[in-house]
């Protein structure tokens, strides 16, 4: 992991989860629960278990530099274990498994704990958002479509949204927790032929022992599983990356309308003083795109027969790569809405904007109710052209309209011009968002 950038883009507890020190833990622990295994199956002395249990402390470096040879740190890894068990137990190490069984199982047990980290900073966000949803579901404000002002909705509706998608990315992540993740032993090629008539009781155990699911076969070349998680966290990259952009659009100073919570050193610029840059959503930006980068390289399925040559390999550098950016992402975007600063009189004000012209679908629903459809759609346009031209405001063009103050009072075109009464079933939206949050899924 970079050491001057790696910070910026991944959190320190999700680095260490997919680190070189945890992947070597996760292949000891595989061999230690393998070794269990055999052992309550009768294939190995439970003495040579307790051995190989107790044989840890496998330098990574070291372990890495000596994979050069054979490809796979799996062989180094288990001279290490012979060695330090000794001559009696050496021949019940790693007994009746191949590189892929530890490799593979040490990437799901990392991948299990990476995803719960993912899980809890996700219900961190879904807390934080469906709070703002509740505070502001009255705080009136410009909805954009085409990065234009289009008709106004509430902030709360907008922070609504944002906790509807963050708690699908939350149940999407905890079910691969328990679907996605079983363990993987099949031996040299996928029949555990080397354990005899004791190959199934030593995959029960092992699975039993690691607390993982047992699948119906292995499946060292179908990583459908793989590419699952893979386009799952490249998805809630992705949906960090739409909360961080909103946010990013809503700060800039011609807006105004949102803001990132200050703290010393946060945001500042090393040439202009006043810069108080978007810090937390523009880190999720940049997590989010090097996560979904990542993700092709984990969908090619390209796996030949029993063992891939190539396409296995890069998943041990690709996939906690992945992690590790998805992780920056969410953990940018949980920072970012735990101190989010709403400008409510801002956003009031950027409703008038353009002569309040964003109220012109608002006037046209009014109008057709007397002239239909077509006729109100062209009258209002009329209008509202004129307001921008002239630099008044609509209430005052449409008030000055021969057609339109034909049909509507004064009153009645101030009333049709007024955001709260054309905010819809952003109310209804929101309690929505907040009950499924909220309940059980």
């Amino acid at each position: 992991m970079d050491p001057l950038f790696g910070p910026l883009f991944a959190p320190a507890r999700l680095r260490e989860a997919v680190s070189a020190r945890a992947w070597v833990a996760a292949m000891l622990e595989a061999e230690a629960a393998l070794a269990a295994a055999e052992a309550e199956a009768g294939v190995i002395p439970a003495a040579a278990a307790a051995a190989i249990a107790g044989a840890g402390g496998v330098d990574p470096a070291a372990l890495g530099e000596a994979a050069v040879a054979s490809g796979t740190p799996v062989v180094p890894l288990v001279a290490a274990l012979r060695e330090r068990v000794g001559a009696e137990h050496a021949e019940h190490v790693h007994h009746g498994a191949t590189s892929q069984d530890i490799v593979d199982t040490a990437m799901v047990l990392q991948m299990r704990d990476g995803l719960e980290l993912l899980v809890r900073e996700l219900h961190d966000i879904a807390e934080a958002t469906a709070t703002l949803a509740d505070r502001h579901r009255y705080t009136e404000m410009a909805g954009r479509t085409l990065l234009q002002h289009a008709a106004p909705i509430t902030f709360g509706l907008k922070a609504a949204r944002w906790l509807a998608l963050v708690v699908r990315q939350m149940r999407a992540l905890d079910a691969l927790r328990s679907n996605a993740l079983p363990l993987q032993f099949g031996g040299a090629v996928g029949t555990l032929a080397s354990l005899g008539d004791k190959g199934i009781a030593v995959e029960a155990f092992l699975a039993e022992e690691l607390g993982l699911p047992l699948p119906y076969l292995p499946w060292h070349a179908e990583r459908d599983r793989i590419a699952t998680v893979a386009a799952t966290l490249g998805i809630a990259a992705g949906a960090m990356s739409k909360i961080a952009r909103d946010v990013v659009l809503l700060a800039q100073t011609e807006v105004g309308e949102l803001s990132e919570g200050a703290r010393p050193g946060k945001g500042g610029s090393s040439a202009m003083p006043q810069k108080q840059n978007p810090v937390d959503a523009m880190s999720a930006l940049a997590a989010a795109r090097l996560a979904i980068a990542l993700v092709p390289t984990l969908m090619s399925g390209h796996h030949e027969h029993e063992r891939a040559a190539g396409a296995w390999q890069t998943e041990w550098v690709a996939l906690p790569q992945l992690f590790r950016h998805t992780a920056g992402a969410v953990s940018h975007v949980r920072q970012l809405v735990a101190g989010l600063e709403v400008h409510a009189d801002r956003m009031r004000r950027n409703l008038q904007l353009a002569g309040g012209t964003l109220m012109a679908e608002a006037l046209t629903v009014v109008v057709a109710a007397r002239l239909g459809r077509q006729e109100a759609q062209r009258i209002v346009k009329t209008a509202s052209e004129r307001a921008m031209r002239d630099g008044i405001t609509l209430r005052e063009a449409a008030g000055a309209d021969p057609q339109i103050a034909g049909v509507l009072s004064a009153d009645e075109i101030g009333q049709a011009l007024n955001p709260s009464r054309y905010l819809g079933s952003s109310d209804a939206f929101i309690e929505r968002a907040l009950w499924s949050y909220r309940s059980p899924p």
